[in-house]
């Protein structure tokens, strides 16, 4: 560490500008700690909380600002969206709908052989419309007619008769809190563990789930969880592999590509920090160590194109090419029905927008990537930048201490250049990669070393200024002194006497 103590020695602004880049450098590293660390007490929390927000903050708005400036292009179009739009709630009336009718709607796609058909709806309760559930309401005159419904078969009994035909996997809801109609588990397939025999104690954790009746599950192929945490109001991560009251329970995206591929399992592989990778069939996915992936959007008008009615689909106008080999998403998109999401790029979608852009994402093999080593890597070089502008900007022959004393004015557009160019790199690396580096702490560290640095640069240009203006009128005040002693003596001897100046001027203000 002898480069540390003579910055310090040495001075020049250098104790400072360490100083803060120590100080940045931890915020930020605080601001991004692997999950597998123990988590930060006060009072580091309510520091790191307090000084690490402009990190984190700093660091979203550039991963966002990078995919709206390069979104995700679609390379090919897996999915179809069958979607209970406005057009199907006016054919077939306000939804919910009776089950038999939802089983018409399966029947339909299920005649164009589809991959796999994902259901983002949640049905935990008996269908109202059930003949069953009718009889129940029937006056004791229509006990008759009570007994006659009975015999009929539940919508429920209708609905999943139409699964058993069709490869369907249903979709779920963690609730953190018991609620109505939510249940401690559901149905699953087994989920296979490499490195370890269970999810990590950090990984996205459920207690209650809202499913659908066991009956329905039961006739299904696959079923699977379909909750996206917001961070600040926005879907940036999603979630592949999720715990259910220590149960792990795949995302719908996985679901469907297990149940497409006839595999018996999801492949899940742990290691020390977490959640390595995640995959079903030949598809493996790297995560981060909660087992989630930072997901890169494309633009919702890029992939309007897969959206078919559901009405449409019941009344057999759809081309059969958008269902035949596809994976099926059906949920609601009609007005007031469906959850609608706000993504990194800016663009308000439904749900199962989501669900869509992540079976593409991992279809295409688009997927953005931060691996753990990253932060350490940029810390290093955070580290070694600074340390080098500390140890050679305040050098008095330094090319730039030379082109501050000429141009002082540059100093801001040096440094704006100076992050541009980071800034730069990283969307470079972004769109050439997929690999997210962290631009955004670069500029706001190395902008906070170069400011102290450069203030205290121009600080000694300005107090070299005064002392040089403060013996230039020192040397006028004793030239005025002087030429006024002149001139009184040469009045005074004016009768002939030279005067006799025993010390010339120069002479004493040399001395």
């Amino acid at each position: 560490m002898k480069w540390i103590k003579q910055i310090l020695l040495t001075g020049r602004g250098r104790p400072a500008a360490l100083f803060i880049l120590l100080w940045a450098l931890t915020m930020n590293i605080l601001t991004e700690l692997p999950p597998s660390w123990p988590p930060l007490h006060k009072p580091w929390s309510l520091v790191t909380s307090y000084f690490g927000t402009p990190f984190a903050s700093g660091r979203h708005l550039l991963f966002d600002g990078y995919q709206k400036e390069y979104p995700r292009q679609p390379q090919s179009q897996p999915v179809t969206i069958v979607a209970i739009d406005e057009k199907s709630l006016q054919a077939f009336g306000q939804w919910p709908w009776p089950r038999y009718r939802l089983a018409e709607l399966i029947e339909a796609i299920a005649k164009h052989k589809p991959a796999a058909v994902g259901l983002d709806l949640y049905m935990p309760e008996f269908d109202q419309t059930s003949p069953a559930q009718v009889a129940k309401g029937l006056k004791p005159e229509h006990q008759a007619l009570a007994e006659q419904l009975r015999t009929l078969p539940s919508n429920e009994q209708v609905l999943a008769q139409s699964f058993r035909k069709t490869p369907i996997v249903l979709s779920a809801a963690g609730f953190d809190q018991p609620a109505y109609t939510t249940t401690a588990g559901m149905r699953t397939w087994p989920v296979q563990f490499q490195g370890g025999d269970k999810l990590p104690v950090f990984t996205r954790h459920f207690d209650q789930v809202l499913a659908s009746l066991p009956e329905l599950q039961a006739a299904a192929r696959g079923q699977a969880l379909v909750s996206v945490d917001l961070e600040n109001g926005l879907v940036r991560h999603v979630p592949l592999v999720m715990n259910l009251a220590d149960q792990a329970v795949p995302s719908l995206a996985l679901e469907m590509f297990r149940v497409a591929t006839g595999s018996a399992a999801v492949q899940v592989k742990v290691n020390p920090r977490g959640i390595e990778s995640v995959g079903v069939a030949d598809l493996n996915v790297q995560t981060l160590a909660k087992g989630d992936i930072p997901l890169h959007f494309a633009q919702h008008k890029t992939m309007a194109t897969r959206y078919v009615s559901a009405s449409d689909v019941i009344q057999g106008s759809v081309s059969p090419q958008m269902l035949s080999g596809k994976l099926i998403l059906v949920g609601l998109t009609g007005s007031g029905l469906s959850d609608m999401r706000t993504t990194a790029i800016g663009e308000t979608v439904p749900g199962i927008e989501i669900q869509a852009q992540l079976i593409e994402s991992l279809f295409d093999g688009r997927v953005l990537q931060r691996p753990y080593w990253f932060k350490w890597a940029e810390t290093l070089a955070l580290l070694v930048v600074g340390g080098i502008l500390i140890w050679y900007v305040p050098r008095p022959n330094s090319l730039l201490s030379v082109y501050l004393r000429k141009v002082p004015k540059s100093s801001l557009w040096l440094t704006l250049a100076t992050n541009g160019l980071i800034i730069w790199i990283g969307f470079r690396i972004f769109a050439k990669t997929g690999l997210l580096f962290d631009a955004a702490s670069f500029f706001l560290i190395i902008s906070a070393v170069m400011g102290s640095l450069v203030s205290t640069v121009l600080a000694e240009i300005d107090n070299l200024k005064k002392s040089q203006e403060d013996i230039r009128h020192d040397v006028a005040l004793q030239e005025a002194r002087y030429a006024g002693e002149r001139t009184a003596l040469v009045r005074h001897n004016k009768a002939g006497a030279a005067p006799d100046f025993s010390m010339p001027f120069e002479d004493e203000v040399r001395t």
